[in-house]
């Protein structure tokens, strides 16, 4: 049954729906090479390129496979042409500095415009050239981009940051919503809605000539459509997709994705996980990559408290940051509409937006921990983890004057450490849980609290988190994906891959944050 639904995927996918997925176009080979470890990444095989079409690769595995001495790992490296490795000809000069370094980086880490498929790849056409993470990162992600788009804002890159917006809005355009990133494997799910605030970002590089508002309103109606579908049917304490309606009939987000099939890029590690988990694997499935939709893949704030990846629930959980952004984008569509002199929608987005806000703060403000958080959906109260995901409502200007100052005392408290802010207080092992940070997060910690005054603080996590990375920089050539911010000396560590330099969402924040030192 299982081939058969692959086949009736296939079959869509030729006929122009969408480029077909690696396991969409090497049924029972994909399975085996993926089960098997043939690679030790597992995203090695889903980005390789074979080297005759699919249908001759999968007769051949059909006639040798029973053979005597079949050796898959031999057939693969035959037929197949691996990801070509990050370019290994660049090595950083250390003692000309840390800005050259970022300077030389844009350069590094751009990619040409590709706006026709390779046959049989599973990278993603794009229109302009890109900006793409580092490492394994070989291909254009969503929200990773908005952290690197500041980056080239502040080195004058006007034109590239414009070509990512308008890559972003040509994915708009084909598939209905922007993917985790540019690969076939990504396209059942989205990433943290950055667009709005890419085209904000825009505006503001290209100054008051720029028309990035009413350019750009196509795509944030459909950015829109996509997170809000299906909102207005449901009935209250209902979910379905990516929208809920609450106890008290207001509608909120959450992080979804469309398959409940293992994710084709960490195939063997999710059919293994699942083994260890009380829930169905189909279930289990669609949680893990609902996570991966947050960017948060993994962290204890999607899991059972004091339990393990076996118990991750994301899909019962409205997430505070998700909302936040959607708060943006409606606001975004409002001023866009108002540039434009419409009287009858601004005002209707406008409305929209502040129901938001009214429901983030009704259902995700903790009042006995005194900090942001994710509402628990099945419990009906606040979620239990405390994480760094609360800092949107103050970034975003959710947040109550007290709200803020009662989270400031918290990061103070809670979350503060030699190198920045902890990502969560929990030591799980996942790489978005402690001793771990990241720059993007770090970034809107700094600027939510400095939208409330909260300027000593921010101040503080800002030049602790430069100096981390530069002390890191100066000891390694490298800027990195995560920091340890516990331990300024040891590395960062925890996930299912190796940890990744680069890296484009650490360069743009670190920039940033030393231009305005």
């Amino acid at each position: 049954m299982k081939n058969v639904f692959l086949s009736g995927c296939l079959l869509l996918a030729l006929a122009g729906k969408a480029q077909p997925t690696p396991r969409q176009l090497y049924p029972g080979l994909f399975e085996a090479v993926q089960l098997s470890g043939v690679y030790a990444d597992s995203k090695t095989f889903v980005d390789a390129l074979p080297t005759v079409p699919p249908a001759e690769v999968l007769a051949a595995y059909a006639q040798q496979r029973h053979q005597p001495g079949f050796d898959l790992s031999i057939f693969i490296k035959h037929y197949f042409l691996p990801p070509a490795e990050p370019v290994v000809a660049y090595r950083s000069n250390v003692s000309a500095g840390l800005r050259a370094h970022l300077d030389t980086l844009w350069s590094v880490l751009r990619r040409p415009a590709q706006p026709t498929a390779v046959p049989y790849s599973s990278l993603l056409p794009l229109p302009r050239p890109y900006v793409v993470p580092g490492g394994r990162f070989r291909e254009m992600y969503y929200w990773d981009s908005y952290f690197t788009m500041l980056g080239l804002r502040e080195a004058g890159r006007t034109t590239l940051l414009r070509d990512m917006v308008a890559n972003f809005a040509y994915l708009l355009d084909h598939y209905g919503h922007i993917p985790n990133g540019t690969r076939t494997y990504y396209l059942t799910r989205s990433q943290p809605p950055f667009f709005a605030l890419m085209v904000q970002l825009l505006a503001q590089a290209e100054g008051p000539r720029s028309h990035a508002y009413p350019e750009f309103r196509p795509q944030l109606l459909k950015e829109y459509a996509y997170w809000t579908a299906g909102a207005t049917t449901l009935k209250p304490g209902a979910a379905a997709g990516r929208v809920v309606r609450l106890p008290g009939g207001e509608t909120l987000s959450r992080y979804w994705d469309d398959s409940d099939q293992p994710r084709e890029e960490s195939y063997r590690e999710d059919v293994e996980a699942a083994k260890l988990s009380k829930q169905s694997a189909p279930e289990f499935y669609r949680n893990v990559r609902a996570a991966a939709a947050s960017g948060w893949d993994f962290s204890t704030r999607w899991f059972e408290p004091g339990q393990g990846l076996a118990s991750i629930r994301t899909t019962s959980l409205v997430p505070v940051d998700l909302n936040c952004l959607l708060l943006t984008l409606e606001q975004t569509l409002a001023k866009s509409y108002a540039q434009a002199g419409d009287s009858a929608e601004a005002p209707k987005l406008r409305r929209a937006a502040l129901a938001r806000a009214a429901a983030i703060r009704r259902y995700c403000w903790d009042a006995t921990a005194g900090f942001y958080v994710d509402y628990d959906l099945t419990a009906r109260r606040p979620a239990a983890p405390r994480t760094l995901a609360g800092v949107f409502p103050l970034a975003f200007g959710v947040a109550t004057a007290p709200q803020a100052r009662q989270a400031a005392q918290r990061l103070q408290s809670e979350f503060l450490r030699p190198g920045g802010l902890l990502t969560t207080t929990v030591h799980s092992g996942q790489q978005w849980d402690a001793p771990n940070a990241w720059a993007p997060l770090e970034y809107l910690a700094i600027i939510g609290l400095r939208r409330y005054q909260q300027t000593a603080l921010a101040d503080t996590v800002a030049h602790r988190w430069v100096r981390l990375n530069a002390r890191v920089f100066t000891q390694t050539g490298k800027l990195l994906e995560k920091y340890n911010v516990e331990n300024p000396q040891a590395l960062a560590g925890g996930g299912e891959y190796p940890l990744q330099d680069g890296f484009g969402w650490t360069n743009g924040v670190l920039l940033t944050l030393m231009n305005e030192r």
